[in-house]
């Protein structure tokens, strides 16, 4: 889940989920703040000052803290959408999501119920192969969307362009150009 979400760029949880993830997303802000400190602290060479007991609850406060938020570290707002590979498992975020109404996407198999998510994709949710496939095939959805917004922004930005110079008295006209021989 990891690494797809990392190849897609979107956020992701792929320990517990903590309560109040989306419907206490200040506090999560709050201690998000708190792991960028303390790889700051890493970083400038502040751990070096401490002494060694000190430095090591604060490791241990990192690694905690990069284990259940590093996925979502760089997230500034609640998603618009969030996919759950085992919504039986993750039933704090099912009910999150409900309460802000957010949109569930999810793998469904025989003990989950499909009326809980907003978009069900069946499959076996406890098949590490099955998992790989559909988070593979969400991630390449992903990419393929961000590619179309770029697309469309980039051929609005073209259109712009041609509508700036049918105004323009000094631009050669269209059909000079179709019929001009390079």
């Amino acid at each position: 889940i990891k690494e797809e979400a990392e190849r897609c760029g979107m956020y992701y949880v792929n320990e517990r989920w903590l309560g109040g993830m989306l419907t206490n997303f200040k506090t999560i802000q709050s201690r998000i703040k708190r792991l960028r400190q303390l790889e700051e602290m890493s970083e400038d060479g502040t751990f070096d000052l401490l002494p060694k007991k000190e430095v090591i609850q604060l490791k241990k406060e990192w690694e905690k803290l990069e284990k259940n938020l590093g996925g979502i570290k760089d997230m500034k707002n609640i998603p618009d959408a969030i996919f759950i590979v085992d919504p039986k498992k993750e039933r704090i975020c099912v009910q999150e999501a409900h309460t802000l109404g957010i949109p569930l996407i999810g793998i469904c198999d025989t003990n989950c119920d499909p009326d809980e998510l907003d978009y069900l994709i069946p499959g076996n949710d406890d098949a590490i192969r099955a998992v790989k496939l559909i988070v593979a095939k969400m991630a390449d959805a992903v990419i393929e969307a961000n590619q179309g917004e770029q697309g469309e922004i980039l051929a609005e930005s073209e259109g712009a362009a041609d509508d700036s110079l049918e105004g323009n008295e000094f631009a050669p006209d269209k059909e000079d150009l179709d019929e001009r021989q390079f």
